[in-house]
């Protein structure tokens, strides 16, 4: 069978060949831990790690000591989740989160209120986007963190973060945002949007899976958050563990390419996304699910009226794609992010997100095109187009 023609790059990248080859010296010849600091082995590491710390700093323009080394985006949200609950509960046990969030956000909330904190679920409009005046009015005194995400993995709506920020600042709220969908894709600047912490991943951007990071704000104010893995004090005692070196070599590499590439990149596949988009949404009974300006170059979310998506996506063997998150894939409940945009059950079953990559050219596309029209117009039992 022949291999499909991805276009799930939200779900996942391929590592890029530039990244792979920084990683490899560190599989073999320069295999030390970062933490041997009595020999030359340890402080090849070291050094490595230095550097690319240097590299994701530079992406989302921070300082060095404010990134935090993870697994991946979940245990950053986690860490950031729980490790501010516990560092700041004498000011207030609530947290105000974007109905749209990724599990890896609404999880942890939920574990928080079983331990009796009390979670506000903002709505959003039928555009994806938090509403301000909502946003505001959910804010308290006792409101200890807001988390909204920069990118929402499954529509590609963008959020105002900075203005929603801005809010923040009359009591002293902190602000988490995942940006891992956004970190690599569009210019982001941890100053700008003035977040206090800021989560990312590798394996969204071209990087290796099983590695990330969490940016911690370092002054103005200094973020304090209380450590959900505990044995070594590595990270500054913020996250225990042995540091994945070629892991974190793959994600600095990963940045210094985005921060490379990523402006003509996204001016490249917004057009092939667009070709996508002027052709498909011709189709009758379809439409754009999110706002059709304010979202990620590379994003596709289609409505497709009387055609279910696990039969159309079943029909459509040549290309790979999916209803939304990766995360989700395994659920039969329809997808929460496009519940709560308004959507009905029967329409969130309908619906399908095409997200474009580096690979893709205008022949996949086309490719795609015409895949989904024939698909679409055999289930639905009518004339081909």
């Amino acid at each position: 069978m022949p291999t499909p023609i991805y276009l799930d790059y939200n779900a996942t990248t391929p590592v890029d060949e530039r990244v792979l080859q920084a990683m490899l010296p560190y599989f073999s010849s320069s295999f030390g831990n970062a933490g041997s600091r009595t020999h030359a082995f340890g402080w090849v590491a070291d050094e490595a790690v230095k550097i690319a710390r240097e590299q994701v700093a530079s992406l989302i323009s921070c300082e060095p000591q404010e990134i935090v080394f993870t697994s991946g985006s979940t245990e950053s949200l986690n860490l950031a989740i729980k490790g501010v609950a516990q560092a700041h509960s004498s000011k207030g046990t609530h947290i105000i989160v974007a109905s749209t969030e990724h599990k890896a956000v609404l999880d942890p909330c939920d574990h928080l209120a079983k331990m009796g904190w009390e979670v506000t679920h903002v709505p959003v409009g039928a555009d994806g986007l938090v509403s301000l005046d909502e946003f505001r009015n959910a804010l308290r005194s006792d409101t200890v963190l807001v988390s909204v995400m920069l990118a929402n993995n499954e529509t590609g709506v963008l959020q105002p973060i900075s203005e929603l920020c801005e809010l923040t600042r009359t009591n002293g709220t902190l602000f988490l945002c995942d940006a891992t969908q956004a970190v690599g894709k569009i210019t982001v600047d941890v100053n700008h949007l003035g977040v206090d912490l800021l989560a990312f991943s590798a394996h969204k951007m071209y990087g290796p899976k099983g590695v990330g990071g969490l940016y911690v704000r370092r002054k103005n104010p200094r973020v304090r958050l209380e450590a959900q893995m505990h044995g070594g004090g590595h990270e500054r005692g913020v996250r225990s563990g042995t540091l994945n070196v070629p892991g974190i070599v793959g994600l600095g590499k990963a940045c210094e390419v985005c921060t490379e590439i990523m402006e003509d990149e996204a001016q490249r596949v917004s057009k092939l996304r667009d070709l996508f988009e002027q052709n498909v949404l011709f189709l009758p009974k379809t439409r754009l699910i999110g706002h059709p300006t304010k979202r990620l170059e590379h994003v596709s979310n289609i409505y497709f009226g009387d055609v279910e998506a696990e039969a159309l996506m079943m029909a459509m063997r040549g290309i790979a794609v999916s209803t939304g998150s990766a995360c989700n894939s395994a659920s039969m409940e329809p997808s929460h992010v496009l519940m709560a945009m308004g959507l009905s059950r029967e329409e969130a079953y309908s619906s399908i997100r095409f997200s474009f990559g580096r690979p893709t050219q205008e022949r996949d596309v086309l490719f795609a095109i015409n895949h989904v029209k024939e698909a679409v117009t055999k289930l639905r039992g009518q004339r081909p187009l």
